[in-house]
C-alpha cells in the first residue's frame, strides 16, 4: 500500500464550526459514524462504523505507517479525528509528515476551498452530492428532542434507514471526487516545499498555544455587566426597547433630527462630531455596546482543550492569491491596536476580579477588555514568549524588487522609511519627532496607499482626510509619491505588460526575476522562491476605461466564485504578499529546525513559547537572514520578550 484516500463522517455534541476539530475531538460523546477509504486509486469501500462494522487491519495500520501517504480534502480534520479514534492521549496527534491534504493542492491552484465548489469549477464526473449538509445536520450533530421524535436528542440510523444509506452513498463519492481532484490536477503537482511548510503549520495547530483561562472568565464576566448597564443607560437616554437595535436606533436617531443610513463605527464618528450634546452621549455609549472584538473571550471559552491550550487557529495557504495563512477560530489577524500604558496592571486587575478599581480607573470597560485581548494568550509554565517580527517587510521586499535604489540605502542604514519617503516627496530633511517631523504622517499615509498603484480614493479609505490631511492635498501627495518612486511606479507596468503577454500569446515571460506563463487554462506567476501563484482562466478583457485588462476566476468580494478583473500594480500587490509569506515561512522553518517552539504566528510576527534562557537576539537573527533565492534583499527583525502576547 501506497497511498490511502480517506473521507470520515462524525459525531460530537460540541459545535465544529465555533470550537474547532481539536476542542470537537474532545467531547465523551465523540464518535466517528462512517469511515470510506480507497488503496492506492482502487474502489472506495465505506465501513459503516455505527452498524458494527470494522475498518481492515492493514489500513488501520496504514494511518500509522509514515510511509503510507494519507490523503483527504482538509486533511486536518480526518487526522484529528483518527487520532482520538484510535487512542493517542490528549494533546498527541497522528505526525502531519505522511499526510496530503487536497484541499491545500486546490488552493495552491486558485481554486476554491471547498470540495464541492473545487469540483464544479474543475468540471468532475463525480461531484460531491447537495444533500450533504441536510444529512450531517441530520445524523452528526445533536437534535431537538420533540414529541414527534420521542424525546430524542440524537439521530440514529435506525430513525431513517432510507437517509442514512444515502449518508454512506455521500461519503462514498466524497472519496471519489477528492480522487478525481488528485487525478485532474496531477500535472501540476504542489512543490514538496510547500508540503513541508504544510506540516509545520500543522505541527503549529497541534501544539497550540496556552490561555489564561481564569483571566478569560473574569473578561467575560465584566463584559456581561459592562453591557447590561450600557443597555440600561441607553434605555434610560432613549427609552427604547432594544437600543441595540440598528433599526431602532436609526429611527430614533432621525426623530431626534439626526439622519444617518448606518451605523458603523466610521459613519458613528462623523456623527459624533456633528452631534448635540444630549445624542453625542447616545452615540458615545452605542459605539461602546458595538464593541465585537470582545467576543474573541467567548470565542476562547468555546475552543480551549482540556490541558487549557487553544489549537487549530492557522489556515494554511488560506488566503490562496498570495498562500499566506488565514486566521481561524479565535481571529487574531484583527485585533485592536493597545493604548494602554499599564497593561500589566490593567491585566491584573480584571484577572483578580477588581471591576470597581477597573470602572474606577478607564471611562470605558469594553475598550479596556478589547485591548487586553492579547494578553489571554500565555506561556507555558517555566518559559516566556518571545515575539518577533518583519520590519517594514513589504516595503523591503518592493524595494528589492524594483531595484529602488533611495529605499535600499535607508534600509542599509537602519533609517525610518516614512520619514524617508517624506523627505523625498518633499525634498526636505524629515526626522521623527524632529525638523519636519510634521511631514512623516504624509509619508506614512503615502506609503501604505499608494505602494500597489492607489491614487486620492486610497489615501481616503486610509483614513488620510481623518488624519488631519486636506482634501487639495491629497492629489499632489499621488504625484510626488510617483515621482520619487520611478521604479516602483515602472515595476508595476512591467508586470502588467508581462503577464498580459502570456495571456494573450500563451507564452512565457520574465521580468524584475518574475515568470509569467499560461498553461491549460491557468495563469501562473512563478515567484523567486520557485513557488507559484495561479490564477484560474485568465482572459483579456476590457476594464471601465476601456482599456485592455487581465480578468481571471476566483472569490471575488462577493465570497462567491466570479470572474475577477486585476491589472500591473494589484498583480504586484499579490507578488510582494507573497514573496513576504515565503520570507516569514523560510523564517519560521529555520526556527523549527533550530528546536524553537512557534505557538503564533500574526502577519509578518512569530510568537515563540521559549524557556527563559533563549535570547531575543537570537531569534532575531535567525529572522534576519534572507535565503538563497533573495540575494541582497535587506532584511531586519525587532522582538521582545514577554509574559504574555502584546504589541511592543
Amino acid at each position: 500500500m501506497r497511498a490511502l484516500s480517506i473521507d470520515i463522517e462524525t459525531y460530537s455534541s460540541v459545535d465544529l464550526a465555533k470550537s474547532g476539530v481539536y476542542r470537537y475531538t474532545e467531547s465523551p460523546d465523540f464518535a466517528i459514524l462512517i469511515f470510506g477509504y480507497s488503496v492506492d486509486g482502487g474502489e472506495v469501500q465505506v465501513v459503516d462504523l455505527t452498524c458494527g462494522e470494522t475498518i481492515p487491519l492493514e489500513v488501520v495500520n496504514a494511518l500509522m505507517d509514515e510511509d503510507v501517504t494519507k490523503w483527504a480534502f482538509n486533511a486536518q480534520f480526518e487526522r484529528i479525528c483518527l487520532s482520538k479514534w484510535l487512542g493517542l492521549p490528549p494533546g498527541q496527534y497522528l505526525d502531519p509528515k505522511s499526510w496530503r491534504c487536497t484541499m491545500v493542492w486546490s488552493a495552491y491552484m486558485g481554486l476554491p476551498l471547498s470540495l464541492e465548489g473545487t469540483g464544479a469549477v474543475l468540471g468532475l464526473e463525480k461531484q460531491k452530492l447537495t444533500e450533504g449538509k441536510d444529512l450531517i445536520r441530520y445524523f452528526c450533530q445533536p437534535c431537538k428532542p420533540t414529541a414527534a421524535n420521542g424525546g430524542r436528542t440524537r439521530n440514529l440510523p435506525e430513525h431513517a434507514l432510507d437517509k442514512w444509506e444515502r449518508f454512506k452513498a455521500y461519503n462514498r463519492r466524497d472519496v471519489e471526487s477528492e480522487m478525481a481532484i488528485q487525478e485532474k490536477l496531477a500535472k501540476f503537482p504542489v512543490p514538496e516545499e510547500v508540503w513541508e511548510e504544510y506540516q509545520l503549520d500543522q505541527r503549529i495547530n497541534d501544539r497550540g498555544v496556552a490561555l489564561d483561562m481564569d483571566f478569560v472568565r473574569q473578561a467575560i464576566r465584566f463584559d456581561e455587566h459592562s453591557r447590561s448597564e450600557l443597555m440600561r443607560l441607553m434605555q434610560e437616554l432613549t427609552e427604547l426597547e432594544n437600543p441595540n437595535s440598528v433599526m431602532q436606533m436609526k429611527n430614533w436617531l432621525s426623530s431626534q433630527g439626526l439622519e444617518t443610513d448606518t451605523l458603523g463605527k466610521k459613519a458613528v464618528d462623523a456623527l459624533l462630531k456633528e452631534a448635540p450634546p444630549e445624542l453625542k452621549e447616545v452615540l458615545r455609549l452605542r459605539q461602546q455596546l458595538a464593541k465585537s472584538s470582545v467576543r474573541k473571550y467567548t470565542a476562547m471559552e468555546n475552543v480551549v482543550c482540556g490541558d487549557g491550550r487553544a489549537r487549530g487557529m492557522f489556515q494554511f495557504y488560506g488566503a490562496n492569491r498570495t498562500g499566506r495563512w488565514a486566521g481561524r477560530l479565535i481571529q487574531l489577524h484583527n485585533l485592536v491596536q493597545t493604548h494602554i500604558s499599564d497593561l500589566a496592571e490593567a491585566r491584573s486587575l480584571v484577572r483578580c476580579g477588581n471591576l470597581a478599581a477597573l470602572e474606577m480607573l478607564y471611562p470605558s470597560i469594553p475598550e479596556v477588555l478589547s485591548e487586553l485581548i492579547r494578553t489571554a494568550f500565555v506561556p507555558k509554565a517555566g518559559c516566556k514568549f518571545i515575539v518577533a517580527d518583519f520590519a517594514a517587510i513589504e516595503a523591503r521586499v518592493i524595494a528589492w524588487l524594483a531595484g529602488e535604489r533611495w529605499r535600499q540605502e535607508v534600509f542599509e542604514s537602519g533609517g525610518d522609511i516614512y520619514c524617508a519617503s517624506a523627505s523625498q516627496m518633499f525634498h526636505v530633511p524629515v526626522e521623527k519627532n524632529g525638523v519636519n517631523g510634521h511631514l512623516r504622517q504624509k509619508g506614512k499615509i503615502a506609503e501604505l496607499a499608494l505602494g500597489y498603484g492607489g491614487s486620492v480614493g486610497a489615501l481616503k479609505a486610509m483614513g488620510a482626510l481623518e488624519m488631519g490631511l486636506e482634501e487639495e492635498e491629497l492629489q499632489p501627495l499621488v504625484s510626488a509619491w510617483k515621482s520619487s518612486n520611478p521604479n516602483i511606479v515602472k515595476l508595476w507596468w512591467d508586470v502588467d505588460r508581462a503577464a498580459k503577454t502570456a495571456v494573450k500569446d500563451r507564452s512565457s515571460t520574465e521580468t524584475h526575476g518574475i515568470r509569467f506563463s499560461c498553461q491549460s487554462g491557468m495563469l501562473f506567476i512563478t515567484l523567486p522562491s520557485d513557488r507559484r501563484l495561479s490564477y484560474v482562466k485568465p482572459r483579456i478583457g476590457e476594464n471601465r476605461f476601456g482599456s485592455d485588462c487581465i480578468t481571471y476566476e476566483g472569490i471575488g468580494s462577493t465570497k462567491k466564485w466570479e470572474r475577477i478583473e486585476s491589472y500591473g500594480p494589484k498583480l504586484v500587490e499579490n507578488i510582494v504578499q507573497a514573496i513576504s509569506r515565503d520570507l516569514l515561512s523560510h523564517a519560521m522553518r529555520r526556527l523549527d529546525a533550530m528546536g524553537y517552539n512557534i505557538v503564533m504566528h500574526v502577519h509578518d510576527e512569530v510568537v515563540i513559547e521559549a524557556p527563559v534562557d533563549v535570547s531575543v537576539d537570537d531569534i532575531c537573527a535567525v529572522m534576519s537572514q534572507p535565503p538563497p533565492w533573495a540575494k541582497g534583499l535587506l532584511l531586519r527583525a525587532d522582538g521582545y520578550e514577554t509574559d504574555f502576547y502584546k504589541k511592543d
